[in-house]
């Protein structure tokens, strides 16, 4: 059937209505690897109660926008979206799709919402992929709409090392029995991509001397093949935190000056290109220079970008995943900061059961995709700090958590998107708010 695409959604796929006199007319149907204002031949894939699930059979009418992707196993692989658009047009759907999700919320908007990209390619410093046995052990990555794997030689997202490593391990997979070593290996690299650090990780249970010998013959195998290798880490169900490790456990990564351990299992944002400018997009105070002050707090901290880069007398800052508590604590080593391994929630339940020594002047939160949640909303709220910075990646639950927190008594100060994942729809969004 013949379809027009109104708009792009969050998700990749571009909204059209099936027309009458179809059984469906009137149905939404999401088409994916379509552009707004495209005519398409598709057909219907699922038909669910609310709304139907298309595949694209032909472009008809394409958009000026439309370009070829840059990467031969799209529409095939499941990583990337937007590969058929141009770089400016994706953050123009991208900008619009926040937009609306705030609207939707009836969220008011301060203004136009601001934005930040960089370069759309190679921009990646970590990727993760699964160990193919077919046709011959190597990497890939999920097919789309699918768990079939789909073997792949590079992923021209990534940085460059990453690219090499991804044909290093397949050069060595069959001599070094990665197969039966692990399921999936992580790459991850600094930004001189002068050091890198290689995460397996494996579902199956092995005696440790046998681990050991396997993990020991791979790395030594693949540093023959990338010098910049660092260290290797194996991890393994029903065994708390890493198993066994080659070399070091982690690597040091520079942002605007600002070193950072980020240890094996540990976790640091991905676009190497628009980490310095998302710190100063967050800890600048709008005129050019730095937010000072006595004391932050900074949830959901990881391994301390923003926590170390604070120009206040006083950090607290939280985190709960073990990795990357561990390199938090290392980076605000030499400090007068404080860090707390605990969850956020029970980190708040425990601030807010009796009145606070001192109020933080801003608390700065990086959540996972679940947000923060009305819970956490409210102790914030009820501490009351003057700012807030809200650093969100899901649109949705970000619109979620400003309602209740605007609700509170905080204002929309600023919004940006910043495109920290070109040719996906995945997008990172920073709100400042400020108590009223």
């Amino acid at each position: 059937m013949k379809l027009r695409i109104e708009k792009a959604i969050y998700g990749g796929d571009g909204l059209a209505r099936i027309p009458p006199p179809d059984a469906l007319g009137g149905k939404t149907v999401f088409v994916p690897a379509t552009l707004p204002g495209e005519l398409v031949e598709a057909r219907i894939a699922a038909d669910r109660r609310s709304f139907a699930t298309g595949e694209l059979d032909s472009i008809l009418e394409p958009s000026p926008e439309r370009v070829v992707p840059g990467c031969e196993y799209v529409p095939r692989c499941g990583g990337c979206q937007y590969q058929h658009a141009s770089p400016g047009y994706q953050l123009q759907m991208k900008l619009e799709i926040l937009a609306e999700t705030l609207q939707r919320a009836h969220l008011p908007v301060p203004g136009a919402v601001g934005s930040l990209a960089g370069p759309p390619w190679g921009y990646r410093n970590r990727i993760r992929l699964h160990v193919t046995k077919a046709p011959d052990i190597g990497l890939g990555y999920r097919e789309r709409g699918s768990h079939k794997l789909l073997p792949v030689t590079h992923c021209p997202i990534a940085a460059p090392l990453l690219e090499q490593a991804i044909v290093a391990v397949a050069h060595i997979a069959g001599e070094t029995g990665l197969a039966q070593l692990c399921d999936e290996v992580e790459f991850f690299t600094n930004s001189e991509q002068d050091a890198l650090l290689v995460s397996l990780w494996s579902e199956r249970q092995q005696p440790r001397r046998i681990r050991e010998r396997a993990l020991e013959n791979f790395a030594e195998g693949l540093r023959e093949q990338l010098p910049a290798l660092t260290g290797v880490g194996l991890f393994s169900p029903g065994e708390s935190g890493q198993v066994m490790h080659w070399g070091q456990r982690f690597l040091t990564y520079t942002v605007s000056g600002h070193p950072y351990q980020v240890s094996l299992g540990g976790f640091f944002q991905v676009n190497r290109f628009l980490l310095p400018g998302l710190l100063e997009l967050v800890l600048g105070d709008g005129s050019g220079g730095k937010r000072s002050g006595r004391l932050a707090w900074d949830l959901y901290s990881g391994a301390g970008l923003f926590a170390q880069a604070l120009d206040f007398e006083n950090v607290t800052a939280v985190e709960s995943a073990g990795f990357s508590a561990d390199d938090l604590k290392q980076n605000l080593k030499g400090k007068s900061h404080r860090v707390v391994r605990s969850s956020t929630l029970d980190f708040l339940r425990n601030q807010t059961r009796s009145p606070l020594p001192a109020t933080p002047e801003l608390i700065l939160v990086d959540p996972p995709r679940a947000g923060l949640g009305k819970e956490v909303c409210t102790h914030l709220a009820s501490i009351a700090a003057p700012v807030i910075i809200y650093i969100s990646c899901d649109p949705a639950t970000l619109a979620r958590d400003l309602q209740t927190l605007l609700q509170s008594g905080y204002f929309l100060q600023t919004i940006h998107l910043v495109d920290l994942f070109p040719q996906t729809f995945h997008m990172e969004t920073v709100a400042i708010l400020k108590w009223n």
